[in-house]
């Protein structure tokens, strides 16, 4: 019987692949499976994972004939998964030893559907641990219950996905499923539906995910349109809080974080390609006038005031457009 399946998405990660497989091998034990998702890389990472694959009974290459972007590897792996648990990693971050069977410790412990848990941040040499935020380690709550509140991090704002374990009957009947659509921001939407939709969650103090920062082919790195994939994902993230029988107690949340994420982006448009930088601006000042305005203004009048004075710019630019029919 498979206990526990990790999914792991490689594009292009020829010089960092051998370091996560060496993480996978050290936490490899009878119960496990590996699902390898090469997502049509063109550097040699494909010859790596077959390499590395040949003869292991554990672990399944899934190969994709196009590149079709994180969210629908992360997808691909959850349907071909066996495991009575699920977790994630991405192909350029690595595991400590013997960290996968202290997660299924946790989470067989715990009872619950899924357990997040701290990770280390890795940027150059520098190793930084980050701790979950917003709740107590080591008690079962209420996923609910740590959305709130608006003006603190909590468990939404801490959106990694392979910082967690989670229980197989969350993704059945194609349940909990990564939006294809989305390029960027994919994690976010699918922790806030994470949140809205299990029953039972708990943070576990577990460290052993090395997440590699400032890797130059992760989109976060890239200044193109994909990054505009924020928007979508949150226009999303409102439309479903806004139908959630709770939307009163949750919106003012979700439209800070929609009004943090705005302002952060157009306050470093300058990293962005000049036409993507425009119809950056264009693009929020339009979201802005798509929230809940009564929402919104005691969002602005709550927060710090450059991003309040960035927001309040862009949501005169969206009135004049309405005005002017342009």
């Amino acid at each position: 019987m498979t206990k526990l399946s990790v999914i792991v998405p490689f594009y292009n990660v020829v010089d960092l692949a051998r370091d996560t497989l060496r993480g996978l091998a050290t936490n490899a034990s009878e119960g496990t499976e590996f699902l390898l998702v090469d997502d049509c890389s063109t550097d040699g990472t494909s010859r790596i994972l077959d390499a590395w694959a040949r003869g292991r009974h554990d672990t399944t290459v899934i190969r994709h004939p196009e590149n079709r972007g994180i969210a629908r590897a992360r997808n691909s792996g959850i349907d071909a998964a066996k495991g009575e648990y699920l977790t994630f990693l991405d192909g350029d971050d690595w595991y400590r030893p013997g960290y996968l069977a202290e997660l299924v410790g946790a989470i067989e412990r715990l009872g619950c559907d899924f357990v997040r848990t701290d990770h280390v941040r890795v940027e150059g040499l520098e190793r930084t641990a980050v701790r979950a935020p917003g709740a107590p380690r080591g008690w079962v709550l209420n996923p609910r219950d740590v959305i709130t509140p608006a003006d603190s991090e909590t468990m939404v704002d801490y959106p990694f996905v392979w910082a967690a374990i989670y229980r197989r009957g969350l993704f059945a009947d194609g349940g909990m499923r990564f939006d294809e659509n989305l390029r960027t921001a994919e994690d976010r939407l699918f922790t806030w539906r994470l949140h809205l939709t299990a029953k039972t969650f708990a943070v576990a103090g577990l460290l052993g995910v090395f997440y590699r920062r400032g890797v130059t082919t992760s989109l976060t790195q890239i200044g193109d349109v994909r990054q505009l994939d924020f928007l979508p994902a949150h226009d999303a993230l409102l439309e479903m809080v806004g139908d959630d029988a709770e939307a009163e107690r949750f919106l003012p949340k979700a439209v800070r974080t929609y009004c943090a994420m705005i302002a952060f982006h157009v306050m470093t448009a300058g990293r962005y390609e000049a036409h993507a930088g425009r119809r950056l601006k264009r693009m929020a000042a339009d979201a802005l006038g798509r929230m809940p305005q009564d929402i919104l203004e005691r969002t602005l009048l709550d927060m710090n005031h450059e991003r309040s004075r960035v927001l309040r710019k862009l949501r005169r630019r969206a009135g004049t457009a309405a005005r002017t029919g342009g």
